[in-house]
């Protein structure tokens, strides 16, 4: 059997999205974009029980899935979803007074996200899910 080409290019494909997140955000580098990419998915992350957490990570490519399960605790019982302002705060506060998460980062990560998935894969995926966590994932 051969590599499936999602783990041959899955370097690429990370990079790929970190730059288009990059530009998305305003960001001046991937490693800034980074730590906001993972503040948006631990914000997300803690609302999901493990099994969606895991149908979450598979509906990504191979890095950012993993990324989704970096430093998961899957015994956390889910937290509520709330309104889009206060979820805003919490990734904006992940990293305390490191954070340079714009207002608008939850929804230019969800843009930048979509631009690099399986359209089909990630809204099956998101119908699986409660309404709320389709509306974070929503790009205006």
């Amino acid at each position: 059997m051969t590599v499936p080409p999602d783990f041959v290019h899955a370097s690429r494909d990370l990079e790929r999205f970190l730059l288009d997140a990059r530009d998305q955000l305003g960001h001046a580098t991937t490693h800034q974009t980074w730590q906001s990419v993972f503040a948006v998915i631990v914000t997300f992350r803690a609302r999901l029980t493990a099994p969606q957490v895991i149908a979450f990570a598979q509906a990504l490519p191979p890095l950012l899935g993993a990324m989704v399960l970096l430093d998961w605790d899957p015994t956390a019982e889910p937290k509520p979803f709330s309104a889009r302002a206060k979820l805003i705060r919490e990734a904006m506060a992940f990293r305390g007074d490191h954070s340079i998460l714009p207002e608008s980062g939850i929804a230019d990560v969800a843009a930048a996200l979509r631009r690099h998935v399986d359209r089909r894969a990630f809204a099956s995926m998101l119908e699986m899910l409660p309404p709320e966590a389709r509306d974070f994932w929503a790009v205006p």
